[in-house]
């Protein structure tokens, strides 16, 4: 199997002729899909079909960043606004059983729904800490602002899509709790030890068995003063890889994030060299997804063995 080492995402809700030319010949690893590429389940199944037919391959990973609450991305056809994480942390706390038995519920609707439309991946849980001052990009979008709670209920969500044949996308590691800022538009630092982050925001990510991980676009000061952790090398190998143990393939968040300072190119390359094994392109230009294609490696053996394990999983 060859791949190019990036997940890359197209302008509408269907394939165009430019697009479909550049993933045949190109041939990124995935596809991931926005509001822009959904306006009706029939559309979606068929878009879907149409990549698959493209790339010649039933199995293709095709991304969704379903989360619910305010990230959600089958909107047009599907109302999960008041499902969000904070909404099953919240129930949980109250009563494990009740929290448990409602949140596999709603995870098996929307399994339904991703198997029936073609969906192996959906970019959730988010397994970042709520903390006092984290930012209002996280908000609802996390379980709770108890560690425990956060890492119990991704288990869970990670378990559940498993035995349905979803794979999932924990994020963002090693954790966005601690960020006053949007990463979609500037570089967040979090000024915190690492002692305190291994009790906290690391904890929520143990012992995951998640296919993939994403990335936070952060400057962990105390850890790495000059990279921010898709760019470091210290973060993604001594703390991802070994500290929280994460054992999967390692997916940057958006290279096209004003949190990064160079171009999609260098973002790209920075990200692979540090450590991550693909990089996610998100805002779905056709000539600039062609660019950063040509310029992308292709996908390393551990890539490649971890891709025929998730492709096994599939099966």
């Amino acid at each position: 199997m060859i791949r190019k080492a990036a997940i890359v995402s197209i302008s509408g809700p269907i394939l165009t002729k430019k697009e479909s030319v550049i993933i045949k010949k190109e041939k990124p690893w995935g596809i991931i899909l926005f509001k822009r590429n959904i306006f009706s389940e029939n559309q979606l199944r068929n878009l879907i079909i149409n990549i698959k037919k493209t790339m010649k391959d039933k199995k293709y990973p095709i991304l969704v960043d379903e989360e619910g609450g305010v990230v959600s991305r089958l909107s047009n056809f599907l109302d999960t606004t008041t499902y969000s994480q904070k909404y099953f942390g919240d129930i949980y706390k109250q009563n494990k059983n009740i929290g448990t038995k409602v949140y596999k519920q709603y995870l098996g609707k929307l399994s339904k729904i991703f198997k029936k439309v073609g969906i192996n991946i959906n970019t959730s849980p988010v397994l970042d800490l709520k903390k006092k001052y984290t930012h209002q990009v996280i908000g609802s979008r996390s379980y709770s602002t108890n560690p425990f709670i956060v890492n119990e209920l991704g288990k869970l969500c990670i378990k559940f899509y498993k035995k349905n044949k979803i794979a999932t996308v924990i994020k963002h590691i090693p954790g966005h709790g601690g960020a006053k800022l949007d990463s979609h538009f500037a570089l967040p630092k979090v000024n915190e030890t690492f002692r305190s982050l291994k009790k906290s925001d690391f904890m929520c990510f143990k012992n995951t068995s998640s296919f993939f991980a994403m990335t936070a676009h952060i400057l962990y000061t105390k850890i790495d003063k000059k990279n921010n952790s898709t760019h470091s090398s210290v973060i993604l190998k001594k703390i991802i890889r070994s500290e929280i143990g994460f054992k999967g393939i390692l997916i940057s968040d958006d290279i096209s994030m004003k949190a990064l300072k160079y171009d999609i190119i260098k973002n790209a390359h920075l990200a692979l060299n540090a450590g991550c094994n693909l990089v996610l392109y998100c805002a779905g230009k056709t000539l600039e997804m062609k660019k950063l294609l040509n310029k992308m490696p292709h996908m390393d053996k551990f890539t490649m063995k971890k891709t025929s394990e998730f492709y096994k999983f599939l099966s």
